[in-house]
């Protein structure tokens, strides 16, 4: 039985393969997905995304959004539908450092702010895969 993995944005493709296993952040905590798993609906929460394959690993990241898992008698299909997401390939270190550095700048004149919170946790994400 085969795991078919899609990551897709409004935008684009991200990624589309076949995997062993995959491990999505949740709003409620980790959750890992393997063949054969029961059918589900998850809110993701800002959060890496990691793929394992045959031919290597993958990791992304996905700026919230929702997971979908179906199954069948000969596979299971995942959906992972973001608002935003990269392959850790294609993320920009330096662009991620600015981000972070402008959102903790907005939080020490307001510590309020759900919008520079959110950002802030977007950018020390991906920093954090690509181990930065």
């Amino acid at each position: 039985m085969a795991l078919d993995v899609h990551v897709v944005t409004p935008e684009r493709e991200v990624w589309q393969g076949e995997a062993s296993l995959l491990i999505a952040r949740g709003t409620e905590g980790e959750v890992g997905i393997m063949s054969g798993h029961a059918p589900m609906l998850i809110r993701l929460a800002v959060g890496p995304l990691r793929i394992q394959t045959a031919g290597g690993d993958q990791t992304a990241v996905v700026d919230g959004g929702f997971m979908h898992v179906t199954s069948t008698g000969e596979a299971t299909r995942v959906d992972v539908l973001a608002s935003q997401a990269e392959l850790a390939s294609d993320i920009d270190a330096e662009a991620a450092r600015r981000r972070k550095e402008g959102a903790e700048a907005r939080l020490r004149d307001n510590s309020d702010d759900e919008d520079s919170k959110n950002e802030l946790a977007k950018a020390e994400t991906r920093l954090g895969v690509l181990g930065s």
